[in-house]
């Protein structure tokens, strides 16, 4: 490898050499793209088996690996690459966390819409290869929508670009959108630009309580019809806000979460155009819905439940309330509990399946409850599992019925990595 590219051997690091329990032989911190490139070259021509990794907050999705020769990790990959405040973008590396971007942009009164959980450890690299997202998808949109161009290497260690550094750009076939959401098997994400937002002058949160679901999405249609365009529109579950506050008051309430920005009169709006449905407010900055740690849902369902089953659940509207009801049926007839957050405006649900014994079910109760939720929805849903005990993974096929584009997905994993040598296994069987 060379002077450039640091490598580590140091084996007691132990959540820095394995990914789910398969402990590495190296780990690799290039601190270019071109030694990425020079790292992926020799991989392809041994046959040594990568997998890429930032903040390692998704070490645990996918299946485990059969072996990991190689952890490439993008820490070092840090630089500005260009922000421009006038035109609203800024390129990054992609081993700068989310928490490191905010404060960069806030400087010039804007935001970087990324409101994921750990942005200390999230990295640019992981939030695009997993296309992570938080509550504020609802108003800003998806990671995909507001990503502007991707700088990767390829498995053979071709340094290539997707998109650009501008808002307006023609690049041809849409390789960004390709590798977002990809997890680190077609390429390695090296650095990526972004369109950026005006920060709104104040911000307000109104929590809404609601005796049930249906009446949660009544509401929710209300404000949808309504002028308003809030930041963020979440729901939660009763159990899923047991998880956030540690409390049970108010457990048999479901919760929406609205969140708005503007002036004085704007916010004083939203207030009334509420009414009596909402049940307390918050005028807290920084961290979304920082009094409920909303986007702490994830880490707080595995801090209490070692064993729960985690799922980004993606429905039509109007599938909402029949997903979030297969999901409890599927929790009660395979012994689980269920919890659910979710950007309703949207139709993008987080949902845990949490045990309901101290001893977790039998590792085919998690098949069947996530085959369970997976076949009451509808054909243009999908429901991915994000996390779920390694025994489960090994024994039986909790990820669901394969979809039906998966012969074309495996032809384009050939095209780009022919070998099959990042992250082998763990995400395309």
């Amino acid at each position: 490898l060379g002077r450039g590219p640091r490598l580590s051997e140091d084996r007691p690091r132990l959540g820095e050499l394995a990914i789910d329990g398969v402990f590495a032989k190296a780990v690799v911190q290039p601190g270019s793209p071109q030694e990425v490139a020079a790292v992926l070259r020799l991989a392809h021509a041994n046959g040594l088996l990568v997998v890429p990794a930032g903040g390692f907050t998704q070490q645990h999705t996918g299946a485990p690996p059969e072996r990991v020769d190689i952890i490439l990790q993008t820490a070092r990959l840090t630089a500005v690459e260009h922000y421009d405040a006038g035109d609203l973008t800024i390129g990054v590396g992609a081993g700068t966390t989310v928490a490191q971007v905010e404060p960069r942009v806030a400087a010039h009164r804007q935001i970087f819409p990324l409101d994921v959980a750990r942005r200390a450890q999230s990295t640019i690299g992981g939030v695009l290869a997993t296309a992570a997202h938080g509550a504020l998808k609802h108003g800003y949109g998806g990671v995909r929508d507001f990503c502007i161009g991707v700088r990767f290497v390829t498995a053979d260690g071709r340094i290539a670009k997707g998109g650009g550094r501008v808002v307006k750009n023609v690049a041809g076939y849409d390789l960004m959108k390709l590798l977002i959401g990809s997890y680190g098997t077609l390429g390695v994400i090296v650095g990526a630009s972004f369109k950026l937002f005006p920060r709104p002058s104040q911000t307000r949160t109104w929590i809404c309580g609601f005796a049930g679901l249906g009446e949660a999405l009544d509401f929710r249609g209300r404000l949808l019809r309504s002028p308003l365009s809030p930041m963020c529109l979440e729901l939660v579950s009763p159990h899923a806000q047991v998880l956030l506050s540690g409390s049970d008051a108010g457990a048999e309430a479901w919760r929406v979460y609205v969140r708005a920005g503007g002036s004085d009169a704007v916010l004083a709006r939203y207030r009334r155009e509420l009414g009596s449905a909402v049940t307390g407010e918050t005028k807290a900055e920084g961290k979304a819905h920082s009094g409920t740690r909303l986007a702490y849902f994830p880490p707080a369902v595995f801090e209490r439940y070692q064993n729960a089953v985690l799922l980004n659940v993606s429905v039509p509207l109007q599938a909402v309330a029949g997903a979030i009801a297969a999901a409890e049926q599927a929790g009660v007839d395979n012994n689980f509990i269920c919890a659910a957050v979710g950007r309703i405006g949207v139709g993008s649900l987080l949902v845990a399946l949490l045990p309901v014994a101290v001893d977790p079910p039998a590792v085919i109760q998690y098949a069947n409850a996530v085959s369970a939720l997976r076949s009451a929805l509808p054909r243009d849903a999908s429901a991915v599992v994000l996390r779920c005990p390694r025994e489960a993974k090994r024994h039986f096929s909790v990820w669901g019925s394969a979809p039906t584009d998966l012969d074309s997905m495996r032809a384009v994993k050939r095209a780009m990595d022919e070998k099959d040598i990042l992250n082998r296994g763990r995400f395309l069987l």
